[in-house]
């Protein structure tokens, strides 16, 4: 008999890892295990109780069934807890003078159209214009040619076409534009106006429940 033969709360995540199976996937059995070992090591830090545990429970709950082909309430939990921008920033370390990284946010669609350059993405015709331009260059200044910039952006009143279905056009300030041989790009579009995160949802209940009241 030994130490993990039996859960205890003194050794409970070597007890469950201890259950995993030989012949899985090594780097599954890494994952897990280091999931298991947090997760548990965070239980015992903050003492969960049983009631805080199934609020939880029916946050996640709540927070997939939130999700559609239109909307991914996961990612916007992901954003909020900052795991995207850590997952991003290990996956893809950048070289010394390179661009930042940063990840797509909740309101990226698979799919927006390509357009001819100089091409105006806003259909509505809302807002104040604005005129987008640059170049992407390879770290040694040379431009970089079929380069892809997939373009989105909220509208005048800081709404996505994704968060008003039937009353913004569909690719409502969206396009995707290649570069040519000069590595420029330019396209037509609106005033980058404030948005709010969505609080109509678990992860805007979240939010609110850990700001601070104002005076």
């Amino acid at each position: 008999m030994t130490k993990i033969d039996y859960f205890t709360e003194e050794w409970s995540a070597e007890t469950v890892n201890a259950r995993m199976g030989e012949d899985i996937n090594p780097r599954l059995r890494e994952v897990m295990a280091s999931l298991i070992k947090h997760l548990h090591g965070f239980v015992k830090d903050v003492e969960l109780t049983q009631a805080e545990w199934e609020t939880a429970i029916d946050f996640l709950t709540r927070t997939g069934q939130m999700c559609d082909d239109q909307r991914q309430e996961f990612i916007l939990l992901s954003d909020t807890l900052g795991v995207s921008m850590l997952v991003d920033a290990i996956q893809y370390r950048r070289p010394e003078h390179a661009t930042e990284n940063t990840v797509f946010g909740p309101f990226h669609v698979a799919g927006a159209p390509v357009l001819e350059m100089g091409a105006n993405i806003s259909l509505d015709g809302k807002g104040e214009t604005c005129l987008y331009e640059g170049r992407v260059l390879d770290l040694n200044g040379n431009p970089i040619e079929g380069a892809r910039i997939d373009v989105w952006s909220d509208n005048s009143e800081g709404f996505y076409d994704v968060q008003q279905p039937g009353e913004q056009p569909t690719w409502n300030n969206r396009g995707v534009f290649i570069t040519g041989t000069d590595g420029r790009y330019w396209f037509t579009g609106i005033k980058p106006v404030c948005y709010s995160i969505p609080d109509d949802g678990p992860v805007g209940e979240m939010l609110n429940s850990c700001r601070v009241p104002c005076d």
